[in-house]
């Protein structure tokens, strides 16, 4: 039994989960729609780009959680899921998933996003085990700050080996799926790198170092 390990964003769903959401938030009325989605979408920009502060976009998008409990973030995210997510979520994806299931490797979904819309979206696709940017709470709600070490760029191997260790794992015949040149990192430290629907940067890298390029639009 080997390691699966799947970016979310752009590799197993259409789209960026983060950002969807942001536009439910405002479709909720939980912040105001346009001028949020806008600086959203500015942000998200810097992110294609490899040059976005993941503190920054945190930040940005928690703030309309703050003071809200985990239980009605929750109520809003099951639907959202379903709704928005699911028609989202790849075919291709879903069978690679299953094909790793066959073979008894362990998977874990491993994403820069929050934690609370990663569980539920992984659930979706029947898998359990996540990683994903831990959100602050006080007092039974929501601070609007992350806590601990960010899932991002080289925050996803921190996380992954404090993980590794914890569980009693290694990454021999690890498998690891993303489309981002942020994920450069983790893809360059498995033993099987997957570039998903790969953006500029990292189809070069692929190319240059032989990876497989896999097409799940």
């Amino acid at each position: 039994m080997a390691l699966a390990l799947f970016d979310l964003d752009d590799t197993l769903i259409d789209g960026d989960c983060a950002s969807l959401w942001s536009r439910h938030m405002a479709d909720l009325g939980w912040v105001d729609g346009d001028a949020f989605v806008h600086h959203d979408q500015a942000l998200m920009a810097l992110y294609a780009r490899g040059e976005l502060a993941m503190e920054d976009y945190m930040a940005f998008t928690l703030a309309p959680l703050a003071g809200r409990t985990p239980e009605a973030v929750a109520a809003a995210v099951e639907p959202f899921v379903t709704d928005v997510i699911g028609p989202r979520i790849r075919f291709d994806a879903l069978g690679c998933l299953n094909h790793h299931r066959q073979a008894g490797d362990r998977l874990l979904v491993i994403s820069a996003s929050a934690h609370f819309l990663v569980a539920s979206i992984a659930a979706r696709l029947g898998v359990s085990e996540v990683l994903a940017i831990d959100l602050e709470q006080h007092q039974g709600t929501y601070s609007g700050r992350t806590q601990g070490t960010l899932t991002y760029r080289a925050g996803k191997i921190a996380r992954l080996r404090t993980w590794l260790q914890a569980q009693g794992e290694s990454l021999a015949g690890a498998h690891f799926y993303s489309d981002s040149r942020n994920d450069l990192p983790l893809l360059s430290l498995v033993e099987n790198p997957r570039a998903v629907n790969p953006d500029p940067a990292l189809r070069s890298h692929a190319e240059a170092f032989g990876w497989p390029i896999l097409d799940w639009r």
